[in-house]
């Protein structure tokens, strides 16, 4: 069973940055998948970014040119770099992980296997 770990939520102002991180303990995270989704109050999860096993990476609409998710160099951690962060933003952002070696694409469909239990993003003034 692959345990996810997200960390680096908080409160930030409009215009302000973030830097999630997906951690997998003892896990190299090199022949998984990983998508990131959020979950506003109310709302559906949706897919938010996704990045591949050969580091090919796709994003929503709402987030292109604001948010990039890359691999770390310590090959158990995935990050989402967010900047320019608007209060549409806010949201419980989780990571997800599918085993996929072969596969050069990414999905931000919600049909991973495995999942981390979400850190909280608020942007207000």
């Amino acid at each position: 069973q692959l345990q996810l770990v997200e960390s680096g939520g908080g409160l930030v102002q409009p215009g302000g940055s973030l830097r999630l991180s997906c951690a997998a303990p003892g896990v190299i995270l090199d022949n998984y998948a990983i998508g990131w989704f959020r979950q506003a109050p109310g709302k559906e999860r949706e897919g938010v970014s996704c990045i591949s096993v050969t580091r090919g990476t796709d994003y929503a609409e709402a987030v292109k040119g604001r948010f990039r998710t890359q691999r770390g160099s310590a090959k158990n951690t995935v990050y989402l770099q967010m900047n320019s962060l608007k209060p549409e933003d806010t949201a419980v952002y989780y990571c997800a992980a599918n085993w996929n070696p072969r596969s050069p694409i990414c999905t931000m469909l919600p049909t991973y296997a495995y999942w981390g239990n979400g850190t909280q993003v608020t942007v207000s003034s």
